[in-house]
């Protein structure tokens, strides 16, 4: 695949905001660690479907989480990829952060987002813990994702940022 050539989707992934999310393949890739003896391919479900890889996963959902408390994008979008504990955490903290948006003086720009490195972890078979960082202008986050295999696919069940 050539530098700047997007990743070839699945027509059932074009509606998946955490699909959609994935960073474009470029020369300058993020950078992607696996702890030793975790799996960094995509793990095979009992039922014979391959499930995504859970860094692919955990950079876009990372992605996803920041956007959430940015204001540009709405915790409904990525529902299908958290638990509801995980719903009603991040609804909350959005709130928090669109009220301390307003009462702000000047009108702020959606800011760019840019994932940086992504560490993993797979302490037991279908369970993850990542930490992704997301770079702003100005700043970065940490966001902190434990996954579990659910029905084929990576969910998280526990998300933290900082």
């Amino acid at each position: 695949m050539a530098a700047g050539e997007a990743r070839p989707t699945a027509d059932d992934d074009q509606d998946d905001p955490v699909r959609r999310a994935l960073v474009p393949v470029t020369s300058t890739r993020p950078t992607v660690e696996h702890a030793p003896g975790s799996a960094g391919a995509a793990v095979d479900d009992p039922t014979g479907a391959s499930t995504p890889d859970v860094a692919d996963t955990a950079r876009a959902l990372g992605l996803c989480v920041v956007e959430v408390l940015t204001g540009g994008r709405e915790v409904d979008s990525i529902a299908r990829w958290i638990t509801d504990d995980v719903q009603r955490h991040l609804l909350q903290r959005a709130a928090v952060a669109a009220r301390a948006r307003s009462a702000g003086r000047r009108s702020r720009a959606r800011p760019l987002l840019q994932v940086g490195s992504v560490r993993v972890c797979e302490p037991a078979p279908g369970v993850a813990e990542a930490a992704v960082v997301v770079h702003t202008r100005s700043h970065a986050r940490a966001v902190a994702l434990r996954l579990e295999l659910r029905q084929g696919r990576w969910r998280a069940t526990a998300v933290g940022v900082l």
